[in-house]
């Protein structure tokens, strides 16, 4: 089997996914678009060396629809033989479309593809696409499906966080993220995006919040015992009866945050490089996914982690940074539970929690910082993994090449 290897990474700052965010009136094309302009003008390769563009949206309705990776690369000025698809695993479509990418190069069908995602959350709102999975009342009882919110306050409770916890855990992950942020950790990968008129609209990403503390975050309400009591809660007791009440713990300062945002990553194969005379920083050495129980729903990380290890034959030691993606607090503190894992090895930069979680980009922009850090740090092999609606989870190992 070929090796798929990835060449470069280039994401977008992390917008407020509100009216009032720096990137709201930037159509989600246009994020795109920039984000395949810059790969091409960093790495200079002929774009008619591309067979595909690959990329998650995980509300592809609107302007987000009609194959907007096609349309994308037709903006960005790429070779019209360059194709192009959209994707939607919810959540993990970033790293989905990463790994599809390296499947197509290992197979030796294809010598070069981009991957990535995008999502404008501003201007597509979550959810707005509907579906059956949340908006059929059969399915929806038939299964027990709950809001994600519900979810991660289910694991808490099943596990025993406490919101002392799970606002520890969010402090650090906005601790970190202002370290990173001020250390500029994030410069190789990150563009800026600017206007028509070249005017920057944001270099940075833009809901790290500096004075974040555990009393601050205390503060806040739970944001989701009000849709709890209206008999979500219920509905997932019939399942987890073993329990009285849903401990509700997470809020909007313990939650990932909405964002707008895109990245893309240059994946290819060894003939790709030597044609290009483009050097490989990393290798996708194996991945995997599995689907998990629906209600609890975003567990999935620990038993795809655990398929992927066995995979690529190694144990939680052979990795030395782990990027768990924080779509709630209660996610990645069970991940370090269940797997033994050290949270100083665990989204040492921050994660979702203080930076922001563009549903369609993520996987991709944690694949991006996950490579920047081992670089940093002159680390070898990370890992990448994200829960994802409907219960399923997904997990990707990448190798770094010296």
């Amino acid at each position: 089997m070929a090796e798929a290897f990835i060449y470069d990474a280039v994401r977008t700052p992390r917008g407020r996914g509100k009216s009032d965010g720096s990137l709201h009136d930037v159509q989600p094309v246009q994020l795109l678009t920039s984000v395949l302009r810059e790969l091409q003008t960093r790495n200079q390769f002929d774009t008619s060396l591309i067979d595909d563009i690959i990329m998650g949206c995980v509300t592809p309705i609107g302007e987000q629809g009609a194959d907007i990776a096609r349309t994308a690369s037709l903006e960005a000025g790429y070779a019209e033989s360059v194709a192009g698809v959209q994707l939607n695993r919810f959540c993990s479509s970033g790293l989905e479309a990463i790994n599809m990418a390296g499947a197509y190069v290992m197979s030796g069908q294809v010598d070069a593809i981009v991957a990535g995602g995008v999502e404008s959350m501003s201007r597509v709102p979550m959810g707005s696409d509907g579906g059956a999975l949340f908006m059929n009342p059969l399915i929806v009882a038939r299964h027990n499906i709950v809001p994600q919110g519900i979810s991660a306050d289910l694991i808490a409770t099943k596990y025993g966080y406490s919101r002392q916890d799970v606002d520890t855990f969010a402090a650090e992950s906005y601790r970190r993220a202002v370290e990173a942020q001020d250390t500029n950790r994030f410069r190789r990968t990150l563009m800026p995006i600017n206007d028509e008129l070249g005017v920057t609209l944001l270099d940075r990403d833009e809901g790290v919040r500096p004075d974040t503390t555990v009393e601050s975050l205390g503060k806040l309400k739970p944001a989701f015992e009000a849709i709890g009591q209206m008999g979500f809660d219920a509905l997932a007791l019939l399942k987890y009866a073993q329990f009285d009440k849903i401990n509700h713990v997470h809020h909007a300062g313990n939650s990932s945050q909405i964002v707008d945002g895109a990245a893309g990553i240059l994946i290819g194969s060894k003939e790709f490089g030597e044609k290009t005379g483009l050097k490989p920083r990393a290798k996708i050495k194996a991945f995997a996914v599995i689907g998990s129980e629906p209600t609890i729903m975003l567990t999935g990380p620990i038993p795809a982690t655990r398929k992927v290890l066995k995979r690529a034959g190694m144990t939680v030691g052979d990795i030395d940074l782990f990027e768990v993606n924080e779509a709630f607090a209660a996610v990645p503190l069970l991940f370090m539970d269940e797997l033994g894992v050290d949270h100083s090895c665990l989204n040492v930069n921050g994660g979702s929690i203080a930076l922001g979680h563009p549903l369609g980009a993520t996987g991709a922009i944690l694949s991006a910082t996950l490579l920047d850090e081992l670089e940093r740090t002159d680390k070898q092999v990370g890992l990448v993994t994200l829960c994802v609606g409907g219960g399923m989870g997904i997990a990707t190992i990448f190798e770094r090449v010296n």
